[in-house]
Parts: C-alpha cells; structure tokens; sequence
C-alpha cells in the first residue's frame, strides 16, 4: 500500500512514517523541509520524500499523485497560522479528487465533539480549558472536521486526547470511548491510525482513542 503521510517529519509523524514501513507499506513523507526527517527514514528505500507547505498548497498534488490513502498528522504550533488545519485540509481533500484518491484519514484533538455525544465530566472540564486556552486551535480543528465530512471522501477523523512522547505500550482504546484528563503515546497514536488503515475500520465516522 502507498501511504501518503502529511506532517511526516512531526513528533507524530516519525513513528507513524517508522510503523508504517515496518509494516511493508511504501510510505510518501510530505514535509516543509527534508531535513526534519530522521537520517534512517531519509535513507530507506521505502520512502519517497515531497518536500511544501500544506497551508499553501505547494506540492500538496505531488504528494496525493498515486496514493491508496492519504493520512494527515498536521499539529498546530506556535508558529502556525490560527487556520491551518482548515486550509491545508481543503487543499489535500481537493487534489485528492483531482487525483482520484478516496481513502483519508486525519487526526485532530479530542475536544471536538459530535452532536449529541455523551461527554464524561473530565471531558467537559477539559474541553472548557481548551476553548479559553486554545480556542483558535481547537475552532479550526472543528472546521477542518466539518469541511472533511462535506466531502464525498471515504474519510475517518481519528480523535485524541493529549499526545506525549512516551514509549508506545502498543495497546490502546479507541470508537466510542469516554476520555477526560488522559494522555496517550504518540506511537500508539500512530498504532491505531494504521490499524484504520488497513483495516478499514470507521469509514465516515470520528473514533476516539487513548490509553488501554
């Protein structure tokens, strides 16, 4: 499978992009900069490199250009503009189409909910101390959900609470799972996105995962 990874060089990026070939998949590393990527994935032969700017647009094409699945793992910093999840998504989920490309999945925070959905009270803590700490980031994480479920993708917003950089236990929890004041492995992240992918699990819906 050719596997196309946005924010390939991030600190969720790496492991996905190492778990990825570890499982014989061919592994297409969008990133702003090669040189953000470690030395043992710039040498492996089942890396294919692209090098632009999501938030413009600028190789995004190159990049989606004969994928089975596209998968963003894009962050927020402080650096990055108040939107860049909304923009970048609409530039991947158009030249997905132009390309022909139907199979997407994209990672956002947990405090983007569903209507309706049922939210422990740690839950509605944290989602009140995201939107008066993080609210830019947290709205534009909401309306890149909104416009990746108006398109006609196979799509699948995978939804995590905060992510660290601990060694991966490779297990998790994840569909329909109360989450508040937990954190999870980047790499176990990575462990279940993959799992989305070739299993081809959750197709148009927003699965929640975090620690077993």
């Amino acid at each position: 499978m050719r596997i196309t990874v946005l924010g390939a060089s991030g600190r969720t990026g790496v492991p996905l992009v190492e778990q990825t070939l570890g499982r014989g998949h061919e592994v297409v590393a969008f990133v702003r900069s090669r040189d953000r990527l470690p030395a043992e994935l710039l040498g492996n032969d089942g890396v294919t490199v692209v090098e632009g700017d999501a938030y413009t647009g600028d190789g995004v094409v190159e990049a989606v250009e004969g994928a089975d699945v596209v998968v963003s793992v894009l962050g927020q910093s402080k650096e990055s503009p108040d939107d860049l999840l909304t923009v970048a998504g609409d530039h991947v989920v158009e030249a997905m189409h132009d390309a022909g490309v139907d199979r997407f999945v994209t990672l956002v925070g947990a405090g983007v909910r569903e209507e309706g959905e049922a939210v422990p009270f740690s839950g509605k803590v944290m989602g009140a101390v995201l939107k008066f700490v993080a609210s830019e980031v947290l709205a534009d994480a909401e309306a890149h959900v909104e416009h990746v479920r108006d398109s006609d993708l196979q799509w699948t917003v995978v939804r995590a609470p905060r992510l660290t950089d601990a060694a991966g236990t490779g297990t998790y929890r994840a569909g329909d799972i109360s989450l508040g004041f937990e954190s999870v492995a980047r790499a176990d992240v990575a462990r279940f996105v993959l799992d989305v992918v070739e299993g081809e699990q959750f197709v148009g819906e927003l699965p929640k995962v975090g620690p077993a």
